[in-house]
């Protein structure tokens, strides 16, 4: 009795289906791994693999010296305005103007000069201030020496304050005379040289209450 087998070297049909089923499974495995990788599951449109987690922002730098955010951020704080000058408020540096004042510009021989002062209160409103002779200082100078102060030998100076009005110059009453001799508190009591002359050239500064004389005034000895 014979029987229907394969051929001799050869499988059935359905196995070598099996094994071409096995073939395709495996291969479409494989591209679902590499679409896995490239794609991840759930993940937002545009989100591939690879992307970086962002880095978070640096912190912002402290404030140096103990300064918070907060303070960088307030305005200084303006300074107070000024209050406006008052008729009767003492005399200020920026109203006043001293100007040192003698009798002449050249003197000859054996004359003595006189020596003042003129204030002019160069402000909107009337000042106060201490014109008397405690108040005063006149010196004279030469190059670098100074040859003669009125407070070196000053006697009674007194105080006297006054109202300086606005644009009227205020001149001294009794001007002081320099007897063109040198001066010092060492001095006062006896006898004292007598300064270069024959045109030598000296400078009068004043100063009134502290305010001194903007320039000096220049005059010649023979």
């Amino acid at each position: 009795m014979s029987t229907n087998r394969p051929a001799s070297g050869r499988l059935p049909a359905a196995v070598y289906r099996r094994r071409r089923l096995m073939v395709l499974l495996g291969l479409v495995a494989v591209i679902v791994a590499v679409v896995l990788v490239f794609v991840r599951p759930g993940a937002s449109q545009g989100d591939t693999v690879g992307a970086t987690t962002p880095a978070s922002a640096p912190p912002t730098a402290a404030a140096t010296d103990g300064a918070t955010a907060t303070d960088a951020a307030e305005p200084p704080a303006s300074e107070p305005a000024a209050e406006p000058a008052a008729d009767g408020d003492p005399c200020r540096a920026d109203q006043i103007t001293v100007e040192a004042v003698t009798d002449a510009a050249v003197y000859a021989a054996g004359e003595q000069p006189k020596l003042s002062v003129t204030i002019t209160n160069t402000g909107s409103n009337s000042c106060v201030m201490n014109v008397g002779t405690a108040a005063q200082v006149f010196t004279v100078t030469s190059g670098a020496d100074t040859y003669w102060t009125s407070t070196d030998c000053q006697v009674d100076p007194v105080d006297a304050e006054v109202s300086i009005e606005p644009g009227t110059p205020v001149s001294s009453s009794e001007p002081i005379t320099w007897d063109r001799t040198r001066s010092s508190a060492d001095t006062c009591g006896g006898e004292r040289t007598s300064v270069p002359a024959g045109g030598a050239s000296y400078h009068l500064n004043v100063s009134m209450s502290g305010f001194e004389s903007s320039t000096s005034k220049q005059f010649l000895l023979y």
